[in-house]
């Protein structure tokens, strides 16, 4: 007997390849070469990344016109009615719903005028947006966004322990089950070689590529979770001489950035790069990788740096304390903290011997626990199951 296909509609707010967008292109496309019809439908906001390399893929995908990461009301409403329409049209046996707004319309699409008693509803959250730097009033507003709308959906995943303890402190409570299912990354993934990749880096600011510099770089859109400016603010105490920090992104926050960077007196040692196609594939180029952020699921940035076998300095935030030991592959600083930033970056600078050392125990940590074969395992399970 020829088993049917299972038909799964996922969704996503915006198009442009961030976290939860490289979730998509790595895990969707490992499905759709397997036993599951796969359509991801993405909203109208970003630069289309996503469709592209989804498509490039042979994953089918399908532009969201209202679905946006700052629509209001009315564009709202109509996100529901338009994704409501796509799901009678597709008939998908899973909603897979990913992010905070796409989880929210998407349930309320599920559940809006009648409840559709057939459809499987997971939400994926990479982050619990109520730990960005919202307001007081604006975090306690998605806070019970999070927990009205927990009553819509079957299973939520949290690819973090923190936010699985947050999430039963809070009391969000999903129909049948909150489980923790971390990122995974194929440990063997192809890297532009050191050599090229700084060329190539180099080549975007007019510089030639001194073979003393120390290259510390971060990839990251400009959000302020992102926090860009802790990673300035740190660069800015490097006494280094041979240090030159690039930083691989953009967003609504450059010109704040570029007026920090002038009045810190840093033109000439960090450098705003744009966004780059692939950004990960030149991770080799970097002696070490900074995540300064002040919120994170689990950043992907951070495994891919570490199956590039660089050494990573990061925040404590989302996943970091599990994903890395500090000390014993890779070092961990306290958020919003510039100066303790800046003395740990120093250090792993200052040591061609501890800079390899963590770089080789940190990919041996993706391998054992943190493969995109996992990965795709354990969600292939929970799509499976009826």
């Amino acid at each position: 007997m020829i088993r049917k296909q299972r038909r799964i509609l996922f969704v996503v707010t915006q198009s442009e390849l961030g976290g939860a967008q490289q979730f998509f292109n790595n895990f969707v496309p490992k499905l759709a070469e397997n036993r599951f019809q796969c359509l991801v439908a993405i909203g109208s906001e970003g630069d289309a990344g996503l469709n592209s390399a989804l498509k490039a893929k042979a994953v089918a995908t399908q532009q969201l016109t209202y679905l946006q990461r700052d629509g209001n009301w009315q564009a709202n409403l109509r996100a529901v009615s338009e994704l409501r329409a796509l799901i009678k049209d597709f008939q998908p046996d899973v909603l897979f719903l990913n992010g905070t707004k796409a989880g929210f319309i998407g349930a309320l699409a599920a559940r809006w005028p009648r409840r559709l008693p057939w459809l499987k509803v997971i939400y994926r959250i990479g982050g619990w947006t109520f730990n960005d730097p919202w307001s007081y009033w604006r975090k306690k507003f998605y806070i019970l966004l999070e927990k009205l709308s927990a009553r819509w959906k079957d299973i939520i995943v949290v690819n973090n322990q923190n936010d699985r303890q947050l999430a039963e402190q809070l009391g969000i409570k999903p129909r049948k089950e909150l489980i923790y299912i971390p990122n995974g990354i194929d440990p063997y993934l192809e890297f532009i070689p050191r050599s090229e990749a700084r060329e190539k880096l180099f080549s975007k600011i007019g510089k030639a590529n001194p073979p003393t510099d120390l290259v510390v770089g971060t990839i990251g859109n400009f959000y302020p979770a992102k926090d860009t400016a802790n990673f300035i603010r740190a660069a800015a105490q490097i006494t280094n001489p041979e240090a030159i920090f690039l930083i691989i992104g953009d967003g609504r926050l450059r010109p704040e950035l570029e007026r920090l960077i002038k009045t810190l007196r840093q033109e000439k040692r960090v450098f705003l790069l744009g966004k780059i196609t692939e950004a990960q594939r030149y991770l080799k180029a970097f002696d070490v990788f900074v995540l300064p952020s002040n919120k994170e699921g689990f950043p992907w940035s951070v495994l891919e740096a570490m199956a590039a076998q660089v050494p990573v300095v990061a925040t404590a935030v989302g996943a970091i304390p599990e994903l890395i030991n500090s000390g014993e592959n890779g070092l961990v600083v306290a958020i919003r903290n510039p100066n303790r930033l800046a003395r740990n970056i120093e250090t792993v600078l200052a040591s061609d011997r501890l800079r390899q050392d963590l770089a080789i125990a940190a990919h041996q940590n993706i391998i054992k626990h943190f493969t995109q074969e996992q990965m795709t395992r354990q969600f292939t399970r929970l799509l499976d199951e009826g």
